[in-house]
Order: structure tokens, then sequence, then C-alpha cells
């Protein structure tokens, strides 16, 4: 995180410290009535106040505070107040000559501030942290906001730094566009990146209810685990925060929080050696060992016979299941395991010629190491001429009830194009290609176009 500073703000007749935000701010003296001489200055002032502070704001209310005159260099500065339909308002400062740069502060860093002689007192602007209602509702819907603090503007005034608490203990620093703006992209922090030693800290959600929230998160996994210890890895440009468990069984993982809030499948510390640096809480080479182990169990429990030698988790895998590439020691093709979470659901494995039917690519073994087994689907169907010796994934019926593989033959002779079950991945039928041609646009492999 940057450095964040409140900043100075000239206030009306005087100069004002904002000072650094890191506390509740204190209690906000009655807020006073509105002049309604200053509020038509400013109603009047205010498309060109906006225009040259730059704001994305539409009017819905404005003041005039006045001019204040720096102590030092006699700079004199007109301030205002504006209130903008949907978004934070904000308190800004014109400068009366050109060359100084607009003063610029949401209502919401004036409340954080705690000063007492610049506040935001437009009926729109009474409850300042509602200002970033329209901001996390468009980029953070999963968080229904409980309560907000300004931490300030960076150095460099390119962002604007909030901190949000979320109901269900979800919290979140969020760097948003300077000079504030719903319409600007901003990346939320997870408070659980945020920790006691770090130099930006959340006050506003406690250690109990951050670990609650995070105790929820690793339900939504995908694997049994009761956490032990955890730990922020590291983020992305695009938002997502990495975090690593370590379970009381002795294994750990790594799972991603993507932008939306959503968790992403876990990925066993055995194989997130790619991520921050690999998993520091559990001993991945025996988790791994582990792991391996265990695959091996569910390959043969689903007909695969496959003494598992190393394993990589897909990304993505049907509800309730885990998709997991298998290489093995005992058979030169590999395979593709769904294992699911629930034993109320069963397991398979597919090998490497046929798991792109399902959707899945095999990298630790070619299909052409499981073409002896779409030879034996050829025997199968009577097709006992043809050794299969190259293969084209051509894609899945409508309704989802068969699959399309279009295969050549070693002999030269034209091939087949083979229909599978897809509940089962049993071979349904085998027609030449010769007569394939109303079948998803027939046989197009080189191979089988030579006759």
């Amino acid at each position: 995180m940057r450095p964040i500073l409140i900043g100075l703000i000239a206030a009306f007749m005087a100069a004002t410290i904002l000072p650094a935000a890191a506390q509740a701010a204190a209690p906000a003296p009655p807020k006073a009535t509105v002049d309604p001489d200053k509020r038509k200055a400013g109603m009047k002032d205010a498309p060109g106040v906006i225009t040259a502070a730059g704001l994305d704001c539409q009017l819905a209310d404005a003041r005039l505070l006045g001019p204040s005159t720096d102590p030092k260099t006699k700079a004199v500065t007109n301030f205002y107040e504006l209130a903008c339909k949907d978004s934070e308002g904000f308190i800004v400062g014109l400068p009366a000559k050109p060359g100084p740069l607009p003063i610029i502060y949401t209502c919401l860093e004036v409340a954080s501030s705690g000063a007492a002689n610049v506040q935001c007192i437009l009926p729109g602007n009474a409850d300042p942290k509602a200002g970033l209602t329209a901001l996390l509702a468009k980029q953070r819907p999963d968080c229904t906001m409980t309560n907000a603090r300004a931490i300030g503007q960076t150095q460099d005034r390119k962002a604007t730094v909030f901190e949000v608490a979320c109901q269900g203990g979800a919290g979140y620093i969020i760097d948003a566009s300077f000079p504030f703006s719903v319409a600007q992209p901003a990346t939320f922090n997870s408070c659980l990146a945020f920790g006691p030693t770090t130099q930006t800290k959340c006050t506003l959600t406690d250690q109990a209810a951050l670990d609650t929230y995070f105790a929820t998160l690793v339900t939504q996994i995908g694997k049994p685990c009761t956490v032990t210890n955890h730990r922020w890895v590291g983020a992305t440009g695009n938002g997502t925060n990495y975090f690593e468990i370590a379970c009381q069984d002795g294994k750990g993982y790594m799972f991603a929080l993507d932008a939306s809030g959503k968790p992403g499948q876990a990925i066993d510390c055995a194989v997130a050696d790619n991520i921050g640096g690999g998993c520091t809480l559990t001993n991945a080479r025996a988790a791994q060992t582990a792991q391996a182990d265990l695959y091996t169990k569910l390959a043969n429990g689903a007909g695969f016979n496959c003494n598992v030698s190393k394993y990589f988790p897909f990304d993505s895998a049907p509800a309730g299941f885990e998709a997991v590439e298998l290489a093995c020691t005992n058979r030169p093709d590999g395979g593709v395991g769904l294992f699911p979470a629930s034993t109320a659901n069963k397991a398979v494995v597919y090998d490497c010629a046929h798991s792109e039917l399902v959707g899945f690519r095999c990298t630790f073994t070619q299909p052409s190491a499981a073409y002896p087994n779409m030879t034996s689907d050829l025997t199968k169907l009577g097709k006992s001429s043809c050794a299969v010796s190259g293969e084209r994934i051509v894609g899945v019926s409508q309704d989802k009830t068969e699959g399309f593989i279009e295969v050549a033959c070693a002999d030269g002779n034209p091939g087949f194009m083979m229909g599978y079950t897809m509940a089962t991945m049993a071979p349904k039928e085998a027609t030449p290609c010769p007569l394939a041609k109303d079948i998803a646009g027939g046989c197009q492999m080189p191979e089988n176009h030579k006759h």
C-alpha cells in the first residue's frame, strides 16, 4: 500500500490540518443551518467549480463557504461544499488566481478528520459514508456496508482511500479514484490482508468478525478443512487475493478470493509452488505424497488403474466435484479424474483421448497414449481393421447426450466418426468417414480426405 496522508486543507478563514484518520473521528458538532444566500451563490458557481476541479458530480446542492487567505503566501482560495446525486459530496477550494491545483476532499474525509471548523452541512451530505453506497453496489455487491471511514489521499493524488466494514464480517481497504468517482474502477483489498504490523490497518472490523468471515469462505472452497492457521499470500492487479490455509489433518491449500468476493477452488499445497512462493504453513512435500496416494485410491476405485506419480487440479470443475489431471507410473496414458466432495456422487476418470469431450485437456500425457483404448472401442463396435493413429475432438450433441470424436487409421484407409454416450463414455457408433457428412460437418482430418 502506498503512503497515505490526509494532508492539508485551507479551511474557511483559517488553515486547518486534517490529521491521518487512523482512528474513529471525534463526534462532530451539530450541523449548522445552510445560509440561503450562500446556497444561492454556491449553486450559481457550482457548474464551473465542478468543471475546474474535474469532478464526476451530478449536482444536487451547493453552498459557498467563502474565501480563505493563506497567512504565508497571501494566496486566496474560494471554498465550496457540493452535494452530488448517488455519490460522495465534496469540499472544494479553487485558487482565485490560476496556478495552484484545486483542493478537493470528500465529505467522508472531512468527517473522518474530526475538524471542527470545516464541515459538510448540506442535507444531501448528512451521512457522508452513504456516498460510497453506489460504488459498492456497482463494484462490490457482496458488501452491505455497516460502517466506513476515509483514510486519505495518496501523495501523488492518484487515489482516495477508504475503509468499509460489511455485514457478515468482511471488510475492505478501497483504493478509489482521485477525485473520487463512482464511474472509475476501484481496488478492494480484503482486511484479511492487513495485520497488526502493516502500515495501513482496518479498524472498523474486529479480528473476531474477520475470523468468522474467513471460516465462511473456507466452507466454500470444496475441501474439508478445520483451519489451524492461515495467511494472506498476495494480490494481483485485478483485485484477486490469495490465501493459504493449514488444516488440522496436516493438509494445506491455497485459494483465491476474486474481485467480486467469491472464493475459487482450493489448490493443494503440493502443486501451489507457483503462487506467491508456495505454501509456508504446511509441509508441501509430505502433502504431495499423501495427496498422490489419495488420488491413486480414488482413481482405482473409479475403475481407472493408476499409480499416481503427479497430479494437477483444474481451475474449474462441475459443481460438487474436483477435477484433477493424473499421470501414472504403471500405464502410459494418463487421465482426468472428477472426484466428488460427497459420497452421494461417484468418481469417474476419463483417459486423455476422451477427456476433452468433458472439457479437460491433458498436459502430462498426450492423447496418443490412449489411442489403443480407442482402437479397442472400435473393435467393440465391430470395426477391428482400424488401429487408431490420430483423433479430432468434434464436440457434443445439443442435448448433451452424445459426444463425437473423429479418428484416423494407421493403415491409411478412411477413418471413422465415433459416437460416445456421454453419461458413461461408452462407444455407441462408428460411422465410416465417407458416410459421416451429416454428423457435425463430417470428417475433416487430412488423413481422412486422401481417398
